[in-house]
């Protein structure tokens, strides 16, 4: 592609609320902007912005032959797009993607972006609705659609930590930013700190957990994937291999990642929201605003109950009632394994499709079977969540985080809410008979020993370490009518030594491959028992899954925990692509994914035991076609995010073979790996040391 095309995006995929006509790209790319291009606030003296803001185009008389120049990007003078249905969405308001009229909005934007005929029309439209439009929407609809197109495999797209940084970090930070950009040229700038936890003091035990909710890589995930997962648009981009199993599997494993993190600081286990009538005890007070107004999102008291949302100017009506009679209906076809479509035909729930269907009915996407009859379940719930401070606008309050993709896993709340979610889809699962030996075994494979070792010399098996480590990130292109150049900002998040999985493996027969499935599960609760195998079978997070070849005798297998098939490296959370020329398709599915300094639980500092959980499938049952290579593919978080335009890399049901009950027989992973030769269970420590350590 060629430079020109990625010049034309870039300069649209940052500084979101600056008017187009300003110099992008640290003052090096500026847009020749037709006059119909200009907003009616500043058409009457287009000319003039273009004369005082184009000067530098080209470098002055005498200058050096490095001196950079700016690089001028025409835009063609296209017919004016409809994009009157978006402006429905007030340019400075608030955007949800839990709003079924912000949804389809998103969805019709998407939708005219991907109907263009070629990038450099994309581009035009793209510029001509950018400073007319909603600037989350607008960035939202056209990542997903650059992410969607073949012809735009080059451009990069930012995250939207980068567009707006206000949703991720502390509001203190901003004026510090402001100061330390005006006032301090580039080369003397200094970082500006984010403090770890700024939400609530020691005294409130659910701040134990703010470094899990408020990472700031943990709600980027949540962000990217909602993007390559939009749950309406065209059905090409909705309706992908498996999504609505993907929707319930990813949010499943955040749950249990949650769930483990609280056990080892002390809390018990969380309370499914699974009554939308008693009051909430959890208070939230997000300290975060919306750029686009100065407004902060709305703080949730403790102890207040929702109520009916009635909001005529967000074209909200979402009644509890109803709600609760949509939960019902769902609840039923679970128990009666079927599922109706408005035409009356039934639908088979009891079997391998099952849980795919299911999931885009709770979510609820544009593919689900009977969204009149099985409701908006999901998505009702973060808007009642999120608006339970004014949910008839008489106070003209915007919602809460809860009400927003990349803000909504730093409440204590969303996760008491997907508990729920996740336990309709539990429910789904009992009604599965547990695994048997045809689906468990392979047959000629003796996995004989399984251990972890820190990527170290002479390092202790089986004990992992963590500890906090301080980064840094370059905010520059997020900050509007800002200093130009990077603006730095330091903050501390968990991070655990790598190391590797040692596994050896006895096998008798032709050389064949088999999958590698590795699964961490917690021991105990907060209080010191022991668990049941139901319940940490329930809990068990996915560490890895991937493909090994076995060879006739003795194989030695050794796995780096940076390969996991669960997490993106941290350069593909946090980098900055707004100044890069760089082309960034792996970006588009490969940046979706658990943040790797996310991968291992905390632990504390005497040692959390877990057991380790391996198993070495049968690959003739597990095998997909086309064959994915992750040496050759994009090898990053497919266990949550599958594959771009691919079937997803696996045959078995998502959390396989821990997705199921077991016999009553089975108490404990040994119990479950006893009658398995190709199983293995080991215990494994996981240390927390109360230090900080510089990222290099």
């Amino acid at each position: 592609m060629a430079t020109n095309i990625r010049d034309k995006f870039r300069g649209l995929l940052q500084h979101p609320y600056e008017p187009l006509f300003l110099p992008k790209s640290d003052g090096q790319l500026f847009y020749d902007l037709p006059e119909k291009f200009f907003t009616d606030r500043y058409r009457p003296i287009g000319q003039n912005l273009i004369n005082r803001f184009s000067t530098a185009a080209a470098a002055p008389a005498g200058s050096s032959a490095d001196t950079p120049t700016m690089n001028r990007v025409s835009l063609n003078n296209i017919p004016d797009p409809d994009i009157k249905f978006a402006e429905a969405v007030p340019r400075r308001g608030a955007f949800s993607l839990f709003i079924p009229e912000h949804r389809v909005i998103a969805g019709r934007l998407i939708k005219l972006f991907l109907d263009q005929p070629d990038a450099d029309t994309l581009g035009d439209v793209a510029a001509y609705a950018r400073d007319r439009l909603n600037g989350p929407l607008f960035q939202y609809a056209l990542a997903s659609a650059l992410l969607h197109r073949s012809d735009t495999s080059d451009v990069p797209v930012p995250s939207f930590l980068h567009l707006f940084p206000d949703q991720f970090i502390d509001p203190a930070a901003f004026p510090q930013i402001r100061e330390e950009g005006r006032a301090v040229l580039q080369p003397n700038r200094m970082s500006i700190d984010i403090p770890l936890n700024y939400t609530a003091s020691d005294r409130v035990t659910e701040q134990r957990l703010a470094y899990f909710r408020e990472d700031i890589g943990v709600n980027l995930h949540h962000w990217h994937w909602h993007l390559v997962y939009p749950a309406e648009g065209p059905e090409r981009i909705v309706r992908k291999d498996r999504r609505g199993e993907l929707f319930y599997y990813m949010h499943q494993q955040m749950i249990a990642r949650y769930q483990v993190e609280r056990y080892s600081q002390g809390l018990g286990r969380v309370t499914p929201l699974d009554n939308l009538r008693t009051p909430i005890p959890e208070p939230y007070y997000p300290k975060i605003l919306r750029s686009a107004n100065n407004r902060t999102y709305p703080a949730r008291y403790a102890n207040m109950t929702l109520e009916d949302v009635i909001r005529p100017n967000d074209g909200l009506r979402v009644i509890i009632s109803e709600v609760e009679r949509q939960l019902q209906r769902i609840i039923a076809a679970i128990d009666e394994g079927v599922v109706v479509a408005p035409s009356g035909q039934r639908t088979q729930l009891d079997n391998f499709r099952g849980i795919d269907i299911l999931g885009n009915i709770v979510e609820s996407s544009t593919i689900s079977v009977n969204g009149q009859l099985y409701g908006d379940t999901h998505n009702n719930g973060h808007v009642l969540l999120s608006l339970v401070h004014d949910p008839r606008e008489d106070f003209l309050e915007s919602f809460g985080v809860m009400g927003d993709v990349t803000t909504a896993m730093r409440d204590p709340v969303f996760y008491r809410w997907h508990t729920f979610v996740d336990s309709i889809f539990q429910r789904h699962k009992q009604r599965f008979a547990p695994y048997g030996p045809a689906e468990l075994r392979n047959p000629g494979v003796n996995l004989l020993s399984l251990e972890t070792e820190l990527d170290r010399r002479d390092s202790v098996k089986n004990t992992l370490l963590t500890f906090w480590q301080r980064s840094q990130f370059d905010l520059g292109a997020g900050i509007d009518f800002g200093a130009e150049g990077s603006v730095f900002v330091t903050f501390t998040h968990l991070q655990h030594a790598a190391f590797n999985y040692r596994l050896q493996v006895a096998y008798s027969g032709t050389a064949k491959p088999a999958t590698l499935r590795i699964f961490l599960a917690p021991k105990r609760n907060e209080r010191g028992q022991s668990l049941t195998f139901e319940e940490q079978r329930r809990l068990a997070i996915e560490m890895d899954t991937f493909r090994v070849n076995l060879t006739p005798g003795i194989n030695n297998i050794i796995r780096r925990s940076a390969n996991s098939s669960v997490t993106i490296p941290y350069e593909r959370t946090f980098r900055n692509v707004a100044n890069t020329n760089i082309g960034d398709a792996n970006f588009r599915f490969c940046g979706c994914g658990w943040p790797s300094h996310m991968l291992v639980p905390k632990g504390d500092q005497f040692g959390v035991e877990y057991d380790l959980f391996a198993m070495l499938s049968d690959h003739e049952q597990d095998r997909v076609n086309p064959l994915f290579d992750e040496r050759t593919d994009c090898n990053d978080a497919h266990s949550f995010c599958g594959l771009r335009d691919r079937t997803y890399p696996d045959a078995r049901n998502m959390g396989f073979p821990l997705d199921r009950r077991v016999a009553n027989t089975v108490r404990s992973f040994q119990d479950f790996v006893a009658p398995y030769q190709n199983m293995r269970v080991a215990t494994i420590t996981i240390r927390f040391t109360n230090t900080v350590v510089e990222r290099t």
